[in-house]
């Protein structure tokens, strides 16, 4: 073996340890970025809980506060106009509360896919260095056989010889044959 093989091998060793480095480094970071758009999906649903929460409470405050103007103003809440401020503000909050899930959910679900895009990136990147190792090898083979006199050696010993001679010394053209 020569000195350029022997460099060859090395360089190449070195460079293939070297892409699969950085294509495990590279999904572990796609894997972290994943675990942490998780999380974030889970304080958004924790958010919209607490968000629901202080609503319903400033909501059953407000609701008494119009309760006792009515009922100072001599109005009954249980019929009429009473009744149907009472009803409006109660399919208000029940929407609220929809809404305010609603937007958790889609907050939610957009954190869910960028935590799949990026499990699929770090997948990727694993492939990309797999498919770079390839390469590389495949270029230092290419090259070791440049340098090797690989080609004008017999890959199975000498070649016989043709049992009709040596070539170079027939005619050109053979005689018979088509012009």
């Amino acid at each position: 073996m020569s000195v350029a093989q022997a460099v060859t091998i090395g360089a190449t060793v070195v460079q293939v340890k070297q892409q699969s480095a950085n294509g495990k480094y590279n999904q572990r970071v796609a894997n972290r970025n994943a675990t942490i758009a998780e999380q974030e999906a889970g304080q958004i649903d924790k958010q919209a809980e607490f968000d629901i929460a202080r609503f319903d409470q400033r909501f059953r405050q407000s609701k008494g506060t119009v309760e006792v103007a009515l009922a100072k103003s001599g109005v009954d809440i249980t019929s009429g106009s009473g009744a149907r401020v009472a009803e409006s503000n109660r399919l208000e909050a029940e929407m609220q509360n929809k809404l305010t899930r609603y937007n958790a959910d889609v907050s939610m679900a957009n954190k869910m896919e960028e935590a799949r895009f990026s499990r699929i990136q770090g997948e990727m990147a694993r492939q990309q260095a797999r498919l770079a190792n390839i390469s590389t090898v495949a270029k230092a083979g290419t090259s070791l056989l440049a340098t090797s006199n690989f080609g004008q050696k017999s890959i199975f010993g000498s070649t016989p010889k043709s049992p009709f001679g040596n070539r170079s010394s027939y005619p050109s053209p053979l005689p018979g044959a088509d012009d």
